[in-house]
């Protein structure tokens, strides 16, 4: 032992490493966070949050009286600790790891440095091969993981990989870049990866990447090199011309109509983005790709002239990005969202709540299977209500009748759908073959497996769309829901047919295309070593056909002139097809300029510079705030929803109260009281212009009698004077319905209409004072706002009293101007 210190060391760190990985094992087997919730590895945060709260409000120690609840609750909150957070999801996806104190597999990978390390005698020195920082050691793929997880997950998203090793010193330059990079596009939903070639060869000669550092896009399990100047700028490019072409249509005043009524023949609902900005945003490009399947998208661009109709159509404030969301009905949206930097959570929120139409159609196996998912726990019981028709002009009224029945539906438990019997004959002839029935047929069904397994049941007397159909239809659903075994009926059905599949000969010459491109891309850029079986083959093939030419050139010298011709013609033919190839190409790296057009009457954000002259206010469009900045957005009837009725639990709105004449000086005031407060993520703030919402003001006090002013009588008395709502500060809960009330402190002179009565006959003394009266009223609302800190503070410790509302009052239209 004392001859070879070297191999004991050694033979213990790898019994070390070992015991370590067997350790790392065992606990990655125990248990599944992703069976657990019942849920796939590409579910969303959405999906993942529901399937936790149904879970665990039915596995709660409190109500289920199972022994094993509590332990199986342990599982599902630990479960969901995991899956929420995006950072340990990855971790266990990559390595398996649920422990937040794992560093993301460098556990074994550390040990593989140290080992050789001590192979190649530099443990003395403590030099260490290893100079992968975190960002890179999070992103490290594995072959089995690359297999099982990227490649599927491609089809949803891009992934940005890069090629490295230990002993790369030419990546030690493009490191900036990169790490600049993967924070901008792994924010907007890029997956990025990173391969060490060293490590994973087997993964790196799947990829075809043989030096370092390399850089390629995989979309659609397809790979694609990069063969740029790294730089910022050419990656992003690089990754946006991943996606498909036509992913977002571009939607003007010309095609508006034709794009909304495409949910018939599409099937699905329909996204308008409104934005100032001339190119589509990467992150709406990216959330298409990812909803393509479920969600047609379009863009319209508020800056062209060619797009004020629409504006006005739908009263499209230009001031922030809103996204509208139509289905059945083309006039008014579904669902509306405006919001200043877009987030990729909540699009992606947006849009997984709102993928299907009311009443979809069934033309794929993938939406039946997403709108009628099998039974999996007593609680998650679907029921799918099936209509079965036609698409002749016979059906339409039925089909309205069906449509309208299904829009008045309140229980999550029940899902609408209809099929197309001529589209769908297998599927129509097994549910009906116990019954003698043609079309319209309505079905109740409930899937019980995979393979197809369904309980079902006709609703008796047909349906013609009549009132009496839709009575019968109701009390069969509530009998339902009391008692499943009214379904009485079991069947196997078949799989449906795609009714937007393309022709097989479409999808060979998609195919054919992509091969073609491909290998002239890569001929482009002198990608030899990928294109080196190409290259044998086609070399082989003429060394066959010389040499099958020479062989008859001397046994047969009459024959000679026709083979030398074929052999001829031979490599022209294989010399014109990069020529012909070369006609296609195109530069996909295109200069792009960025203009924003500015608005002055929308969003207002205070800014407080460095110096202390003042207070300025800017007034911006679409650029994000900085930090030294208090965003104060406008409450209008399209931001009213999402401000304050879905506001989310826990988050506040701050109103500021104000007219067209003392905007300037109170929205100043307001951002100086309030700019201490501003760092908190559960306050917001607005401001209201009374001057065309004042009836909004008047039902919400009305509602809340015990936050009307003290003086009131006063000013009921008064006929020439209207109650001045000027500088009130309203603290709003959305979500519990309550609000605190702050009234301006009143300095300087009194309101000059609580005086007219003892003024009528002066008109002279009104003249000659008018300029002292506008200085006294522009001091009067400057100091309106002088004790709204000290308000603030008690709002925060939650000591103001509140003022609670049945339901919030409707912002109703602009109040018109007397």
């Amino acid at each position: 032992m004392g001859a070879n210190p070297k191999l004991f060391l050694r033979r213990l760190f790898r019994l070390a490493a070992l015991l370590v990985l067997l350790d790392y094992a065992a606990e990655a087997s125990e248990f599944n966070p992703y069976k657990v919730l019942g849920v796939s590895t590409h579910s969303s945060q959405a999906e993942i949050k529901k399937a936790y709260k149904q879970l665990a409000r039915e596995w709660h120690p409190d109500k289920n009286k199972d022994p094993g609840a509590e332990d199986m609750f342990i599982k599902i909150t630990k479960s969901y600790e995991i899956l929420s957070n995006e950072e340990r999801r990855a971790n266990y996806d990559r390595f398996g790891q649920t422990d937040e104190n794992q560093h993301h597999g460098q556990a074994p990978q550390g040990f593989r440095h140290f080992h050789d390390s001590f192979y190649f005698d530099q443990s003395f020195f403590h030099f260490t091969q290893s100079t992968r920082d975190f960002t890179d050691s999070k992103h490290l793929l594995r072959y089995e993981h690359y297999m099982n997880e990227v490649v599927p997950d491609s089809f949803k998203r891009p992934y940005l990989i890069k090629i490295t090793s230990e002993w790369c010193f030419t990546c030690i330059h493009i490191e900036p870049i990169w790490k600049e990079t993967v924070q901008e596009l792994e924010a907007v939903g890029v997956g990025i990866g990173v391969v060490d070639i060293g490590y994973e060869k087997r993964l790196a000669n799947h990829l075809g990447a043989h030096r370092t550092p390399s850089i390629l896009g995989l979309i659609n399990g397809k790979v694609t090199f990069f063969h740029y100047a790294i730089s910022r700028e050419h990656l992003r490019q690089f990754v946006e011309s991943l996606l498909p072409q036509r992913l977002v249509e571009k939607v003007t005043d010309y095609n508006y109509l034709q794009f909304l009524n495409g949910w018939r023949e599409e099937n699905k609902p329909s996204v308008l983005l409104f934005d100032t900005v001339p190119t589509v945003p990467l992150l709406y490009k990216l959330t298409s790709f990812a909803y393509r399947d479920f969600v047609r998208f379009g863009y319209v661009d508020q800056g062209l002239t060619e797009t004020t109709s629409i504006l006005q159509q739908f009263n499209i404030n230009t001031y922030a990005p809103t996204m509208l969301l139509f289905k059945e009905n083309t006039e008014k949206p579904a669902d509306v969202i405006q919001f200043r930097g877009m987030k990729k959570q909540i699009i992606d929120e947006f849009v997984s709540n709102n993928r299907f139409l009311l009443v979809p159609r069934l033309v794929n196996q993938k939406v039946f299977d997403e709108l009628c998912p099998v039974k999996q726990f007593h609680r998650r019981r679907k029921y799918c209500v099936l209509l079965i028709t036609g698409e002749d002009e016979a059906f339409v009224s039925v089909n309205d009748a069906f449509f309208d029945f299904a829009s008045s539906n309140t229980k999550e438990v029940l899902r609408f759908a209809y099929v197309y019997q001529r589209q769908q004959q297998p599927l129509c002839d097994t549910l009906l073959k116990n019954e003698d029935m043609s079309p319209p047929q309505v079905i109740i069904l409930e899937r019980r497996s995979a393979a197809g397994k369904v309980l079902y049941r006709t609703v008796t007397g047909g349906w013609n769309g009549s009132d009496e159909d839709k009575h019968r239809l109701h009390e069969q659903l509530e009998l339902l829901q009391r008692d499943p075994s009214f379904l009485t009926y079991d069947a196997m059905l078949p799989e449906l047919n795609n009714e937007f599949a393309s022709m097989f000969l479409i999808q060979w010459a998609n195919v054919a295309y992509d091969y073609l491109s491909q290998m002239y891309f890569d001929l482009l850029h002198s990608n030899w070593r990928e294109m080196m079986p190409i290259v044998s083959l086609i070399f082989s093939a003429l060394f066959i056909l010389f040499g099958t030419v020479i062989i008859q050139a001397f046994s047969d010298s009459g024959e000679e002139k026709p083979p030398k011709q074929k052999a001829k013609e031979s490599p022209k033919t294989a010399e014109s097809s990069p020529n012909a190839e070369n006609t296609s190409r195109y530069d996909r790296f295109v200069s792009m300029s960025l203009t924003m057009k500015i608005k002055t009457e929308t969003v207002l954000l205070a800014q407080f510079p460095p110096t202390t002259n003042g207070i300025h206010v800017s007034f911006f469009s679409s650029r994000p705030p900085k930090k030294n900045f208090v965003e104060v957005t406008e409450l209008t009837d399209v931001t009213y929803t999402s401000n304050l009725v879905r506001l989310r639990p826990g988050h506040i709105n701050v109103v500021l109260v104000l007219t067209e004449a003392s905007k300037q000086v109170l929205l100043k005031k307001f951002a100086k009281e309030v700019y201490s407060f501003s760092g908190s993520h559960t306050l917001h703030y607005s401001f209201l212009n009374v001057d065309k919402h004042i009836q909004w003001m008047d039902t919400l006090l009305e509602l809340a009698p015990d936050a009307r002013p003290l003086d009131d009588e006063e000013v009921e008395g008064t006929s020439s004077c209207k109650q001045d709502y000027t500088g009130y500060v309203l603290a709003l809960n959305g979500h519990k319905k309550y609000f605190c009330l702050f009234r301006p402190v009143f300095t300087g002179e009194e309101p000059d209409c609580s005086r007219s009565s003892d003024e009528d006959g002066g008109a002279a003394r009104v003249r000659s004072r008018s300029s002292s009266r506008q200085r006294a009223s522009t001091l009067q609302i400057h100091h309106k706002l002088d004790r709204l800190s000290l308000w603030m503070e008690r709002l925060m410790e939650g000591t103001l009293p509140r003022h609670y509302v049945p339901a919030w009052p409707d912002l109703h239209s602009i109040t018109p101007q007397k």
